[in-house]
């Protein structure tokens, strides 16, 4: 089996670029986001950011630019992560209504 098939399989490939960060600890939202610049991210790569803050204060909101490593799936890991996203999407369909009491 060739190296360049073997990559195709199992990913791996890594490479660096820019990255947006944006994080908020407010009131409103708590949340925080990891925007790779240049590149369209697939299902199953990985985002690994450098530099990040350790602590962000109750009520700061932060926005900078770091450097970011991603890790790109291969198709096996793709076609694992799409098919297991369908399964845990159908957990979703499953609620259950039950009638009200009558008093």
């Amino acid at each position: 089996m060739s190296l360049g098939l073997l990559s195709r399989l199992t990913g791996g490939r890594r490479f660096e670029v820019p990255c947006t960060i944006d994080i908020e600890q407010t009131f409103d939202s708590l949340h925080a986001h990891a925007i790779p610049e240049g590149v369209q991210l697939r299902p199953g790569d990985r985002v690994l950011v450098h530099g990040l803050p350790n602590h962000v204060a109750p009520g700061a909101t932060m926005r900078f630019e770091a450097r970011a490593t991603v890790i790109r799936a291969g198709w096996l890991e793709r076609a694992w992560t799409e098919a297991s996203a369908i399964l845990e999407l159908t957990e979703l369909y499953h609620c259950g209504f039950e009638p009200k009491e009558a008093p």
